[in-house]
């Protein structure tokens, strides 16, 4: 079917097939583990084939409907999921909806037919697992076969089953499926602890056995291609691998502790990437804005904020937007976060004299239209933008500040001329992040007047207000909160504003006219977010610093 549809060539199934014959694994299991198909698109095929619905995590029960009908060791055998019994039958999700025996064997266990679906192997075993783990005492048992299925690999060791690979295997698995953005293990006495970093907070999981923890942080660093004798001294690298049939990147950073080495490996997943300035928290007339300071034929445009507040994902969805044939775009990070399709990325190398500023100089003779420079960090790097804005290049660049008008006095402050800052800066975008609420189980409620009192007067529109909060969920892990998206500042450059850069005005002086000529405050667009239902005022002042008080 698959060859039919032309969804994968003849050699390529041959391949698998020589693999399948080592492994004896379900077909479907080795295609998505070798990287040859993703898991979404085997299963799109398979429904279209058999003209089947689609079963997602959005439609799994809560409480299994076949309990004590059917063998829990059965159902992770067949990788079969019950969903919903009615008058016609037993709706149930397969992985592989071609297995006539699995169907047969549960429409007899079962007394009454079988109505199937087709899902994702790894929505299907995260169920089961949810459903089955506690209810069954089968937890152990699961663990183990999720470490077992942990074949994420495309090393050489690819069919070892020494303990350490699979240990490894399996907590990179499971952080991916939770949605983390950073994996941190953590060596104490012990043993080493493992966190996940979950739209944006950190959270503990087990702690592993002592004995293991020089073993494991071994093969990360081989993984990473890093010296694992090397232990004195601080190491990065980066790996890739394919997780459930999606290539994910990993960056890799060491560093010595008093019990060991302290691993951090932050996930780079390209297909939850969003470039959509929906996504990120831009509103329409935000969004309009942006895209015209964007598209000025020359100028820097800024992007504020502290670390970890989403910068170089606006600056990724901002060089999407400007991404055509007829505009060549170059870059210099550190480091390289994702891979973009059509623009020409360069990593800085320190030890070899290669920085943002040699690199911006050097971009200059490679006849560019727009340049992104992953931060500026010193007068030489200002002054080389400086110097390209005026030439007739436009360049993105970030800054470390907290809020839009500190960028000015921040450039003054590192020796950059003002009135060369009034004639060639565009705008200053400030961020930061907050975590997205759930829309399967936020809840609303009314705030009280004292709460709306304490934003300040006209901080939330007047009416009927319904402000909502986190519950917990399912879909959400019971965390409440699905995703992040940026709550924004931004600081167009007027004539006004230009006149008080002239004559090195205050921040807050700054703000002050930027405000009466329409710029809305960081806090004022989170308050609209939360009006809108999609974060939390806890959230949105933890991040505006204004609930200290």
């Amino acid at each position: 079917m698959l060859l039919d549809r032309g969804l994968l060539a003849p050699e390529t199934l041959a391949r698998a097939r020589l693999v399948q014959a080592e492994t004896r694994e379900p077909l479907d299991a080795v295609l998505t583990r070798l990287g040859m198909m993703s898991e979404d698109s085997l299963a799109q095929a398979l429904a279209g084939a058999l003209d089947l619905p689609v079963a997602t995590p959005a439609v799994f029960p809560q409480s299994l409907p076949a309990a004590g009908r059917v063998a829990p060791r059965f159902l992770r055998r067949v990788r079969a999921l019950p969903l919903a019994e009615g008058e016609a039958g037993m709706a149930v999700a397969f992985v592989d909806p071609l297995d006539t025996y699995a169907r047969a064997a549960l429409a007899f266990a079962l007394r009454c037919p079988v109505l199937p679906q087709v899902a994702r192997a790894s929505d299907v075993e995260q169920a089961l697992d949810r459903l089955l783990g506690a209810a069954t005492g089968d937890a152990a048992s699961g663990a183990d076969e999720a470490a077992d299925d942990a074949d994420i690999e495309r090393m050489r060791d690819l069919a070892s089953d020494a303990p350490v690979v699979r240990v490894v295997n399996a907590l990179i698995m499971r952080a991916v499926e939770a949605r983390a953005s950073d994996i941190h293990l953590e060596p104490g006495e012990d043993g080493l602890k493992l966190r996940l970093r979950i739209d944006g907070a950190l959270v503990d999981r087990e702690t592993l056995p002592a004995a293991m923890k020089n073993s494991i942080v071994s093969r990360i660093k081989v993984m990473a291609n890093l010296d694992i004798a090397e232990r004195r001294l601080p190491q990065d690298g980066r790996l890739r691998l394919a997780v459930r049939g999606q290539d994910i990147d990993f960056r890799v950073a060491t560093s010595p502790v008093i019990h060991g080495e302290s691993v951090v490996l932050r996930i780079l997943d390209r297909s939850h990437l969003s470039l959509d300035f929906d996504a990120l928290g831009f509103g329409e007339a935000m969004k309009a804005q942006w895209l015209k300071i964007l598209r000025r034929p020359h100028g820097i445009v800024l992007v504020t904020g502290p670390t970890g507040s989403g910068k170089t994902t606006t600056l990724y969805a901002s060089l999407s937007a400007l991404n055509t044939q007829d505009r060549k775009i170059l870059t210099i990070e550190d480091p390289i976060e994702y891979r973009l399709q059509g623009i020409s990325q360069t990593q800085v190398r320190h030890k070899i004299g290669l920085g943002f500023a040699e690199s911006l100089r050097s971009f200059l003779r490679q006849d560019p239209d727009v340049m992104m420079v992953g931060e500026i960090r010193d007068l030489e790097t200002v002054q080389v933008a400086i110097q390209a804005a005026l030439t007739g290049h436009t360049i993105l660049s970030t800054l470390h500040t907290n809020d839009a008008p500190s960028a000015v006095t921040r450039l003054l402050d590192m020796g950059a001329e003002p009135y060369l800052i009034a004639s060639t800066l565009n705008a200053v975008l400030a961020q930061r992040l907050v975590r997205r609420l759930c829309p399967h189980c936020r809840e609303p409620y009314r705030p009280t007047p004292e709460a709306l009192a304490a934003l300040g007067p006209g901080a939330v529109p007047a009416g009927d207000i319904h402000f909502h909060r986190e519950v917990g969920c399912a879909a959400c892990g019971g965390s409440g909160f699905r995703g992040r998206l940026a709550i924004l500042e931004l600081l167009p450059m007027s004539e006004a504003i230009s006149r008080l850069v002239l004559g090195r005005a205050e921040a807050r002086d700054i703000a002050r006219i930027a405000i009466g000529e329409g710029m809305r405050p960081m806090l004022a667009d989170g308050i609209d977010k939360v009006v809108a239902g999609l974060t939390t005022i806890d959230e949105v002042l933890r991040v505006t610093r204004e609930g200290e008080a």
